[in-house]
């Protein structure tokens, strides 16, 4: 399999509403009450869907609860690793360090060797994605480098575990619609319950905020399995990782998160890896 014109710029959008999100739980007061609040919106934006298209194939479900599992260790590290950090440090180590391990799990668990290319390609972006976020005192904020290697672990295994999920699946919107219906309860119970008093008031003022984030990571990680079925996994997901540049462009603009030399030779080297990725 390649990564054809179509798949690429339509990773590149999911990369695009993937930033949104993260930059909009960053900005929030209540990192992971926002979390939570996002991905429970998810849950009921998918039902819907879910009824109407009907569930999966009874194989896909032991890979759409192993998702589920993993996704809450996520969100709680997501969570704090923007509660100890800022988004343009703690999102392209997160980000930036995912792709090379999920290029050494779908080789090993889904047998997909990458060409030289797709491989400069994946280095490429991984390099450009920790360029990014290089400029900023890593010593300094050891928790949040912590919580973000963490998640990116995380990161590469519940990738290539929705990735074999949905290709077993046979339908992508079958597999992303249970997926996003059973995910975003678990941790928002733990976090509701958690923080009783403090819930009500929070989703009354954030929750259209919080929608806008529900519909954007909904829509990024749909495309992201869909293109995973007709590309190599490995090559979707460093590609998909270019939200760190968009997420590098909000954190300077809305956040006034600073810009640095760094940063702009990660911009040079995510676009080269892109070039390398299609020509792969």
């Amino acid at each position: 399999m390649a990564i054809t014109w179509p798949v690429l710029l339509a990773v590149l959008l999911g990369a695009l509403l993937h930033a949104s999100w993260n930059a909009l739980v960053k900005s929030s007061q209540d990192k992971t009450l926002d979390t939570a609040l996002i991905h429970l919106l998810c849950s009921v934006l998918a039902l819907p869907v879910c009824l109407y298209v009907g569930p999966p194939p009874m194989q896909a479900w032991p890979f759409i609860l192993a998702s589920m599992v993993i996704h809450v260790g996520y969100y709680f590290a997501l969570a704090g690793a923007y509660q100890h950090g800022e988004l343009g440090l703690t999102y392209p180590l997160m980000r930036g360090t995912a792709p090379l391990l999920v290029a050494l799990a779908s080789m090993a668990v889904l047998g997909e060797a990458l060409t030289p290319w797709g491989w400069l390609g994946v280095a490429l972006i991984c390099g450009g994605v920790l360029l990014l976020g290089a400029g900023m005192a890593l010593v300094q904020n050891r928790k949040a480098v912590l919580f973000a290697l963490s998640n990116a672990v995380l990161i590469a295994l519940y990738t290539v575990v929705d990735a074999q999920g949905a290709r077993l699946s046979g339908n992508v919107v079958q597999y992303v619609a249970l997926l996003f219906a059973l995910d975003g309860w678990p941790f928002a119970l733990m976090v509701f319950l958690h923080r009783k008093g403090q819930v009500w008031p929070y989703v009354r003022q954030r929750w259209p905020v919080a929608v806008g984030g529900a519909v954007a990571s909904l829509g990024s990680y749909a495309i992201a399995l869909w293109a995973m079925t007709l590309a190599p996994v490995a090559m979707v997901a460093a590609l998909r990782e270019t939200s760190v540049l968009f997420a590098a462009v909000l954190g300077a603009w809305l956040l006034k998160e600073p810009w640095t030399r760094l940063r702009f030779l990660g911009t040079g080297a995510m676009v080269a890896g892109v070039m390398s990725l299609r020509l792969g």
